[in-house]
């Protein structure tokens, strides 16, 4: 059962850049309702979606399933997916299982966003 709900936050940045926030658990009970968000957000070429990770408590494996599907979404669509302010251990997981070669990661969410304009 998840302690700290998860809750989402997409807002559209001057240019059409998304950035969706993320706070709380992400796991089996709360995927949906990411995955739900991120299903609403349109994806075309140059689109870019910056996903902030840095509230994010935890995220188990159908949390990270939610983050590549959307990845692939958007690389199909020629738009991209960066995820943004993984704190230490989620980043090392997504360093130990090689999804860091598979998304951009950057440390802030302004950085995702300088990198990605």
């Amino acid at each position: 059962m998840t302690e700290r709900p998860l809750t989402t936050t997409l807002r559209v940045l001057p240019g059409g850049h998304r950035v969706l926030t993320a706070v709380g658990e992400l796991d089996h009970d709360t995927a949906p309702q990411l995955r739900a968000t991120l299903d609403d957000v349109p994806f075309g070429p140059g689109s870019l979606l910056v996903v902030d990770l840095a509230q994010l408590t935890y995220c188990d494996s159908t949390g990270i399933t939610v983050l590549v599907t959307a990845h692939q979404r958007a690389d199909a669509a020629g738009g991209r997916v960066t995820l943004a302010g993984l704190n230490h251990g989620l980043n090392r997981v997504f360093e130990i299982v090689g999804l860091d070669q598979f998304f951009s990661i950057q440390p802030t969410t302004a950085d995702a966003i300088r990198a990605g304009a």
